[in-house]
């Protein structure tokens, strides 16, 4: 079993955008620039906006964080995003989801510039995505697809199951590995909820890419000898033996799947890490004009 170290692989490639970004200051261009939007007090939402600016900083990227309370406005949060997509220092934005309960989730994605639309949500850049046009793809699939690119998994021909048909995640990623592309040229097999015979569809995957969001859900007996198994799930359950109360878990039973497979992703230290990286990709991809080019 080989190990698919996410942890590592972001190290390697936060060196190589920290150089691009030294080549970009050195020819005299400023720094990609990211914006991010915090609304409310969500505890891993504030995890995620923190990882986040650190990760700027780490690559010599320019950051911004902009905190509103739980009970901000839609309309006031609107103003804020056109604020952003007007603001010709800021390359690229998130809002990071989820939002309260008052405020339209939709409406607020739909009102991002497709051009500053770094976390790839907005249908613009979705529906590029699909036609294989240039675009910011979905940061977590694009992630995992960093991951099969640098670790050599071959998808040509495979047989992928995808579990879970999230717009964040397991749509995109289907479309993805199905493309004509590498990674990619892969029979996909997109499953859910409504899925009959579920474990029949996993146990054929050559590649099973997990993000139900159920702790531990995929067992050693649904997945076939030899498989690639890649866990974007990240769980938290109780662990009251632990310190914290807690412990990380994915959507697959690590200890009893890891010597059945070929590679598999820890959780944590897998695709998590490289969904913030994906994230600057973007970001500097924006700061160049290489997607909807430079005014």
């Amino acid at each position: 079993m080989q190990l698919l170290d996410g942890k590592q692989l972001a190290k390697t490639i936060r060196a190589e955008l920290a150089e691009e970004v030294r080549k970009m200051t050195e020819a005299g261009k400023r720094a990609p620039h990211l914006a991010a939007v915090l609304v409310g007090d969500d505890p891993a939402s504030q995890v995620y906006v923190r990882n986040k600016v650190r990760s700027c900083e780490k690559v010599g990227f320019q950051s911004s964080l902009i905190r509103k309370s739980a009970d901000v406005s839609e309309e006031e949060l609107l103003q804020i995003v056109q604020q952003l997509n007007e603001d010709d220092a800021v390359d690229g934005f998130i809002v990071q989801l989820p939002l309260p309960g008052h405020i339209d989730e939709e409406k607020v994605t739909l009102a991002i510039d497709s051009k500053k639309d770094v976390d790839g949500f907005h249908p613009a850049n979705f529906g590029r995505m699909a036609q294989g046009l240039p675009c910011y793809l979905p940061a977590t699939p694009s992630g995992v697809l960093e991951m099969m690119r640098r670790y050599d998994i071959d998808t040509e021909g495979k047989e992928v199951v995808v579990l879970g048909r999230s717009n964040i995640v397991g749509t995109p990623m289907s479309i993805l590995l199905s493309r004509k592309a590498k990674p990619g040229n892969a029979t996909v097999t997109l499953c859910h909820s409504r899925t009959k015979n579920l474990q029949e569809h996993i146990r054929r995957a050559d590649i099973l890419v997990a993000a139900i969001g159920i702790p531990e859900f995929v067992t050693a007996d649904m997945v076939r000898d030899g498989a690639v198994v890649i866990d974007v799930g990240i769980n938290r359950v109780d662990a009251p033996e632990r310190e914290k109360g807690y412990r990380l878990c994915g959507d697959v039973d690590f200890e009893g799947v890891k010597d059945k497979v070929a590679m598999i992703t820890p959780v944590p230290g897998g695709v998590g890490q490289l969904t913030v990286v994906s994230l600057l990709m973007n970001t500097l991809k924006a700061a160049r004009g290489e997607v909807y080019g430079k005014e």
